[in-house]
């Protein structure tokens, strides 16, 4: 068959490359345990307003650099006597209040970069900041200590670089049902019948047609062990909402899935900061706190951990926009049942002792609490999957 005739005639090619490429490598794999203990990660996507977030709201000179921008104090949800929660975060702060919560402040990596997609690709690698990788941290997770593609599942429709390894990639999906009737389709199922083609020496082609058939067993068994449990709990209905029930739903159903993957996009606020970020921040907690409440009502929360990062903070000073530029540390948020320090990790940045541009100076390196999680909660070897040592903290 000619390649671009392949490409051309298939109403449903395009789609395939949305579906994770993997190759049949697993007897490399490590046959070590996963376990059931599970990590949930939550992307915001264009560089979340840490400072909007977790406010220093006694400090002046937050409202000395924001005049309009800062949050008055009386909307402020107050933690302790420094720090408070943006006013959408009351379902965070009850997280808080039930010790479900720490608050892990200026968190970053040494020669921050200001592009987000350069600087997504290195929260998402773990890699230094001049240093470039095919590979991400969870998909090196998967080479050398998953058995399937499903061990890691990203709740998307697409598959970010963080879940891409050397030998296995995570998958992709955020429709199960979706994904395995699009992949029962007969004209898929005829793709087995070519495998054995001399067209199949064709590299990228060839890559294609293994890249479907390997993705059909993998979709069946997400499918039809997922659809074994459905949720009773009421999420807000919105993309993120729904990213967080369907991975309830995996989570509920026992499926081997170790590391989940979600995001939230919109919080690049160049521009009329306030009502962006007040709705974004809402949703965010709204569905966090039904997914709490639903792995809760089946047993599986305390078995469960919570990250949630964004690639980088915002400028300290407000712009003439009435919005913040791209800037550097942020806040981290970490919910869990078992939380060895609840509430807030560390002391906020100085604002009075800033960075050569003006940014906050981090103090913890992202890679720190990626090794925690990696040694402490999923058990395995920190130092192999992100190819150097880092020190532990002791939140979990």
């Amino acid at each position: 068959m000619d390649r671009r005739k392949f490409l051309k005639q298939s109403s449903l090619a395009s789609s395939l490359f949305f579906v994770p490429s993997f190759v049949k490598a697993f007897e490399q794999v490590a046959s070590s345990s996963l376990g059931y203990k599970r990590l949930v990660i939550i992307q915001l996507s264009g560089g979340n307003d840490g400072l909007n977030t977790v406010i220093p709201f006694r400090n002046d000179l937050y409202y000395k650099e924001r005049p309009t921008l800062g949050i008055p104090k009386n909307e402020v949800i107050n933690l302790n006597d420094e720090l408070g929660l943006h006013s959408s975060l009351m379902p965070l702060k009850r997280l808080y209040d039930n010790g479900y919560l720490s608050i892990i402040n200026n968190v970053g990596y040494p020669n921050p970069v200001r592009s987000h997609f350069r600087s997504m690709d290195i929260w998402q690698t773990a890699t230094d900041s001049n240093k470039f990788s095919q590979t991400g941290w969870l998909g090196r997770y998967l080479d050398n200590y998953g058995k399937q593609p499903y061990n890691v599942i990203e709740v998307d429709d697409t598959l970010s670089l963080a879940l891409k390894g050397e030998n296995i990639n995570g998958i992709a999906t955020q429709d199960a049902k979706s994904l395995f009737n699009l992949l029962r389709d007969p004209y898929f199922k005829n793709l087995g019948k070519h495998q054995n083609d001399a067209h199949l020496s064709e590299h990228n082609l060839g890559y294609l047609y293994k890249t479907m058939i390997e993705a059909q067993s993998s979709a069946k068994y997400i499918y039809e062990t997922s659809k074994t449990v459905t949720s009773k709990k009421e999420y807000p209905n919105n993309k993120f909402g729904n990213q967080l029930k369907t991975t309830a739903q995996f989570i509920n159903s026992g499926l081997e899935t170790k590391v989940f993957y979600t995001s939230l996009s919109g919080f690049d606020t160049h521009v009329n900061q306030l009502n962006a970020q007040k709705r974004l921040l809402k949703i965010y907690a709204e569905s966090v706190e039904a997914f709490v409440e639903d792995l809760k009502a089946n047993n599986t929360f305390k078995d469960t951990l919570v990250l949630t990062f964004s690639e980088f903070g915002r400028r300290v000073n407000q712009n003439a926009s009435v919005g913040t530029d791209h800037g550097t540390a942020n806040n981290v948020f970490v919910i869990g049942d078992n939380l060895k320090k609840q509430g807030v990790y560390n002391n906020m940045a100085s604002l009075s002792d800033l960075d050569d541009n003006g940014d906050l100076k981090f103090e913890i390196d992202f890679r720190t609490i990626y090794a925690t999680v990696l040694n402490k909660w999923l058990v395995v070897d920190d130092s192999k999957i992100l190819n150097r040592s880092f020190n532990q903290m002791n939140f979990i």
